[in-house]
């Protein structure tokens, strides 16, 4: 399918909470992780739900300047999310074979990383989620940015991957947005990197 040009892609903080629920849903993974998968400890998210997890994003949200992601609408419609930061704001993402193939610092808190898409059901195969990631380096290197890392998923490397599997992103969409594969540390699994000229 086509990509879909009314794809309009803000700040969080500039859309209506609501919204940001709607994208969210209320079923399958990201209606009970809410993007905190990284940045809780493994006691905190062993009892982590939709409970403890919406209300930590929506105060990240509302609190960190920059928020810690985008909204896509399709029309009026919001469609999907990708979470952008700078990377240190993820403390266990550093513990995955992938991410730890980076050569950036850790502490650095100009290498940013996207790590999380969410598209909702019946908006996908639409360019919703490379408008994001197209949102997301923009958004990132005005905020002090040197470098963006993605960690995405090669579908073609494996016989089979689910959608909950996608939440990466894909490499092919790294690709049309600049990224340059750094190493791939595991068949399927990419580090892709943007960076930006100083």
């Amino acid at each position: 399918m086509e990509d879909d040009p009314d794809i309009r892609v803000i700040s969080a903080a500039d859309a209506a909470w609501h919204d940001v629920q709607a994208v969210f849903g209320t079923r399958g993974d990201p209606s009970s992780c809410w993007c905190q998968y990284f940045k809780l400890d493994n006691a905190e998210w062993k009892t982590a739900s939709r409970e403890t997890c919406e209300p930590l994003l929506k105060r990240q949200v509302l609190e960190l300047d920059p928020p810690p992601g985008l909204i896509a609408y399709q029309g009026g419609t919001p469609v999907g999310w990708c979470a952008v930061e700078p990377r240190k704001h993820y403390p266990r993402l550093g513990r995955g074979k992938v991410v730890q193939a980076s050569t950036e610092p850790t502490d650095d808190p100009t290498v940013w990383a996207v790590t999380c898409f969410v598209v909702r059901v019946g908006f996908r195969k639409r360019g919703i989620a490379t408008a994001l990631l197209a949102a997301a380096a923009g958004h990132a290197r005005a905020h002090g940015a040197r470098v963006l890392e993605g960690y995405p998923v090669d579908p073609a490397a494996r016989d089979k991957v689910s959608s909950a599997e996608l939440y990466y992103g894909v490499v092919s969409q790294f690709a049309a947005n600049g990224f340059t594969e750094v190493t791939r540390p595991t068949p399927s699994r990419a580090l892709m990197r943007l960076e930006f000229a100083t």
